[in-house]
Formats: C-alpha cells, sequence, structure tokens
C-alpha cells in the first residue's frame, strides 16, 4: 500500500511532516492494508495566515482493490487533530465496506422446520 501526501501553499511540507503522517494513516488502517492500492492524504490550512476552531483540513483518498474510492475529510483547530480524525473515519468506512462485503458472502441460513414428534 502507498501513501502519497500532498499539502496546500500555507502548509510547510517536510520530509518529517510526511513520515509522521503516514505513520498515523498507516496504523489506523493497518489491517486494511493488504485490501487497499494507494492512500491520498489531502493537507490544507482553510482560512490561510488566520486562525479558527476548524482551520486544518486533512482529506483522505483510500482506493480499494476493485472498489470505487473512499474518501473522508475532518476538519480540526490543529494539523495533528485533523490527520488523526480523518484516519479514525478512514477506518470506519473500510470497517463499513469490508463488513458489508463480508455479510454478503455468508450464504443465507435456510430455516429448517421442527417438527414435534409425539412418542405414544
Amino acid at each position: 500500500m502507498q501513501i502519497q501526501v500532498n499539502s496546500d501553499n500555507h502548509i510547510q511540507g517536510s520530509a518529517r511532516l510526511n513520515e509522521w503522517v503516514q505513520a498515523s494513516v498507516e496504523s489506523a488502517v493497518d489491517r486494511f492494508e493488504d485490501d487497499l492500492t494507494r492512500i491520498e492524504v489531502h493537507l490544507s490550512d482553510e482560512n490561510g495566515a488566520k486562525s479558527g476552531s476548524h482551520d486544518k483540513r486533512c482529506q483522505l483518498e483510500a482506493r480499494p482493490k476493485g472498489h470505487q474510492p473512499i474518501s473522508v475529510t475532518h476538519t480540526a483547530p490543529s494539523l495533528e487533530l485533523a490527520v488523526e480524525g480523518a484516519a479514525d473515519k478512514l477506518n470506519n468506512a473500510l470497517e463499513h465496506l469490508y463488513g458489508k462485503l463480508r455479510s454478503r458472502r455468508v450464504a443465507p441460513q435456510v430455516n429448517e422446520q421442527v417438527t414435534e414428534v409425539d412418542d405414544e
């Protein structure tokens, strides 16, 4: 699984930031590693130089093998909280996707009729 980190002009990208983001996202979705081809991370500062309660934004787009991409977004006051929140949302979305697929694979059980036998 490949993790690609992108940031806008207002976020200072660095090797350290990339490594931290990759490690955070990877640890959140590590159990789905074999089912994903790539995760794209988009980091942005919504307000530029101004600060605010939902200033930092993290969008994660996961590419599950054989399925449509899944995209989640989380905004928070700090980049750390935005990445962690988006990673949690992505984990939940992948659990939902693969949970639905697992439930479809299980064949519905046929209800057997139980008849009572009198021992007379």
